[in-house]
């Protein structure tokens, strides 16, 4: 089963049995003539990209931006493996309840990932927490020696 979007608006699903179905001859490089229910149709492909199965298609003089998605890429998109997704995590919280130690960054400092950003002492011992992502500090919600709970805000990016 196929998952074809055509510019980003409509979605249709194409079985393989529809595939085989389908009359199509190449005319020449790019260039289709396709038989649909008794209706010819000239088609051409303008643009393809194989990697991301993205394609430009121009049939009877109108283009189409068309996306076609496999079982295996539906399969990796519900699970949320899509390659160069990132989730932007722009909040920071207490993964347990502690004491702020030692706050290593100001507010409007730039921060590269893996930065340590503060000290979290939570059962006798010393957490540090790092920046998650590349970015801004926008505010910092606690304060040296302060005690937070689980979940409370510590650090908001931009």
């Amino acid at each position: 089963m196929y998952k074809i979007k055509v510019n980003n608006s409509h979605s249709f699903d194409i079985s393989t049995t529809d595939l085989d179905k389908l009359d199509i001859i190449e005319t020449s490089k790019n260039q289709f003539h396709i038989l649909l229910n008794n209706n010819s149709v000239k088609a051409s492909v303008l643009k393809s990209d194989f990697n991301k199965k993205c394609y430009t298609v121009k049939v009877n003089n109108n283009t189409y931006e068309v996306d076609i998605n496999d079982d295996l890429d539906q399969l990796i998109v519900a699970l949320g493996f899509e390659v160069g997704t990132t989730k932007q995590v722009n909040n920071i919280k207490a993964p347990m309840p502690g004491l702020i130690l030692e706050i290593n960054v100001s507010e409007g400092q730039n921060v590269q990932e893996d930065d340590a950003l503060l000290i979290l002492e939570a059962m006798k011992m010393e957490n540090v927490i790092t920046s998650p992502r590349e970015g801004i500090i926008k505010s910092i919600k606690v304060k040296q020696g302060q005690t937070v709970d689980k979940n409370s805000l510590l650090i908001e990016f931009e």
